[in-house]
């Protein structure tokens, strides 16, 4: 099927061709569940393996991580010595759930760490070195870093001299200078191993459980478990799946296992403070991957955009359920407050899009924009644009603290760390498709055009070869509760492992009308009697949103999205959620 058009649609109402994911057919034989496996990329001899993603299968030898050992064995040796550890991690949603880990980690080791968590507005991203001297006045021998540290070489050389030990683990993109740190630990380091830096794409929680691992293997070869229990770090794999999902890591290889046996662990309940975010989320059944994303990341993540930044590893490392939902209540408020504010500068910043969008590069500042909201504003405008963006807050003296979203096929990390390496930053890094930066008054055009010169062949590569990739094609009366579970089979999705989308029709559209926030709603209903409902989400204005209103009676159409069960009918009924149209 390679160079197949779908249904023949070489330019649907959003402008892109349809192709089918995978090229080449379909093998005799195959069920659902490995043909969409393989569209993924999975090789036909390992099928097995991904059916049904485990730890074991996917977990690789931590030692093969540069400084993994080093690392454990320095937390053993605090352990051993009684020594004070001091987490400090950042203040989004990885950051809060490595900390966390680490922290439920050594409480069950029989330590209790001291937890630093920086405030977002105040401090900003990334260990300090006034933070890391303050740890060491406080009595804290060993300080670990989590989610931060690659390019904190100021701050790492000031704890050194004050003769505190640091050990950073992290999974930003690293320069070829690495900082002073007692151990580094970091799949992105550019000297890291073959293994190591097959697992670049791992959040920094799933390093920190890898870290959690290495330390547990150290201290059984030393005999502390002769006489106690090992602690069993696969029941944190809730914390572990809640951070990779919420930090859009690729669901490829390990990250995957750790996503399907984390929402396993999840379902169980066992941590109070993710039951008790459920709750403040009103969540009716177990999560799922897409709920950690949408319902429960943000409300971590709120603590630190427009909250108190500990209130997320708080939450997570809480024993009282009465405190556990005393602070996801504080949690669901504010975000609540951070969605109100998110509208502002939304709106805002895709008026200043608007004349950029064209460009290969959308950057937009604005003063008085909310620091905690310009990452979701980056989102929104990348996703509505296809291009990469960046959105800036200026402070009062024009100072920018900037947040960017990429595309697939453009290392938006990479191309900030040029920035900052040819000047044109005071700080800046990230990883492939999501970084950010800091920028002195006056420099935002310079940096504008430095990214635009450096990203523009990388941006018109990637948006050359985009298409609407799907994996079936279907007549209306396909779209069923039936169907959503053959799919969801090869799940769990998300980044990297995209949700399965499908083709159906044609299709007649009835009462199409505007819903909501800007939603479009309507039933599609085909020659074969059968019909289902289908919904676009914040397309009213939008060249497919205008297509579906618009649509006379008679037309007939191929519709393309993803399938989900209708929560609000129950039973096997299935909707639409619309992606693209195109007429029959």
């Amino acid at each position: 099927m390679s160079g197949e058009f779908v249904c023949g649609i070489e330019r649907s109402v959003t402008g892109q061709p349809w192709r089918w994911r995978r090229a080449g057919g379909d093998e005799l034989g195959l069920d659902l569940t490995d043909q969409l496996l393989l569209a993924r990329g999975v090789d036909a001899a390992d099928l097995a393996r991904h059916r049904s993603p485990t730890i074991r299968d996917f977990l690789p030898d931590p030692s093969h991580f540069a400084d993994m050992d080093k690392g454990a064995q320095r937390i053993a040796d605090a352990i051993d010595r009684g020594e004070t550890i001091a987490i400090f991690g950042d203040y989004d949603v990885d950051g809060a759930t490595s900390a966390a880990l680490l922290t439920l980690l050594l409480r069950r080791l029989g330590v209790e760490p001291m937890v630093y968590i920086p405030d977002r507005l105040m401090e900003g991203y990334g260990p300090s070195g006034a933070a890391l001297v303050e740890l060491k006045r406080r009595g804290a021998d060993l300080a670990i870093t989590v989610d931060c540290g690659a390019q904190a070489f100021d701050a790492l050389d000031e704890a050194a001299a004050a003769g505190l030990d640091v050990i950073v683990c992290d999974h930003h993109q690293c320069a070829t200078r690495l900082p002073v740190a007692h151990a580094l630990i970091n799949p992105n380091r550019l000297d890291e191993s073959e293994t190591g830096a097959a697992h670049g794409h791992v959040a920094a929680v799933g390093m920190a459980f890898l870290l959690g691992v290495a330390l547990l293997r150290e201290l059984r070869g030393r005999g502390a478990f002769v006489d106690r229990p090992e602690p069993r770090i696969i029941d944190l794999l809730d914390i572990v799946a809640l951070g990779t999902v919420a930090d859009v890591a690729r669901l490829r290889t390990l990250n995957r296992a750790f996503v399907t046996q984390g929402l396993k662990v999840m379902s169980e309940g066992r941590n109070v403070g993710l039951v008790a975010l459920a709750e403040a989320a009103r969540l009716v059944k177990a999560p799922s991957s897409r709920d950690l994303g949408f319902a429960l990341g943000p409300r971590i993540n709120a603590g630190g955009r427009v909250g108190k930044s500990d209130l997320g590893v708080r939450l997570l490392t809480a024993t009282d359920p009465a405190e556990a939902r005393e602070i996801a209540a504080e949690l669901d408020r504010l975000n609540e407050e951070r969605r109100a504010i998110e509208m502002i500068v939304t709106e805002q910043a895709s008026e200043a899009a608007e004349r950029q969008a064209d460009d290969p590069l959308i950057l937009v500042s604005g003063k008085g924009w909310h620091p905690g909201v310009i990452g979701i504003v980056a989102s929104r405008i990348k996703e509505r644009y296809g291009r990469p963006a960046i959105v800036v807050a200026e402070d009062d003296d024009g100072t920018g603290k900037g947040s960017g979203r990429s595309i697939s096929g453009v290392d938006l990390g990479a191309a900030v760390l040029a920035a900052k390496d040819s000047g044109l930053l005071l700080a800046g890094g990230g990883h492939a498709m999501a970084a950010g930066l800091t920028v002195a008054p006056g420099g935002i055009d310079a940096l504008r055009a430095f990214l635009h010169d450096r990203m523009v062949g990388d941006v018109e590569t990637a948006r050359g070869n985009r298409s609407l990739l799907l994996d079936a094609l279907l007549s209306p009366g396909g779209v069923s509760g039936e169907l959503c579970d053959a799919l969801e089979a090869a799940g769990p999705y998300g980044a990297g492992w995209p949700a399965p989308r499908v083709a159906a029709g044609p299709a007649r559209l009835i009462r199409p009308s505007i819903v909501g926030n800007g939603h479009v709603r309507a039933i599609a209903s085909g020659a074969d009697g059968r019909s289902f409902k289908l919904i676009a989400f914040r397309a009213a204005d939008t060249p497919l949103g205008q297509a579906i209103l618009s649509a006379s009676p008679d037309s007939r159409w191929w519709l393309a999205g993803s399938i989900k069960r209708d929560a609000w009918n129950g039973g096997n009924a299935a909707e639409m959620h619309l992606e693209d149209a195109a007429p029959a």
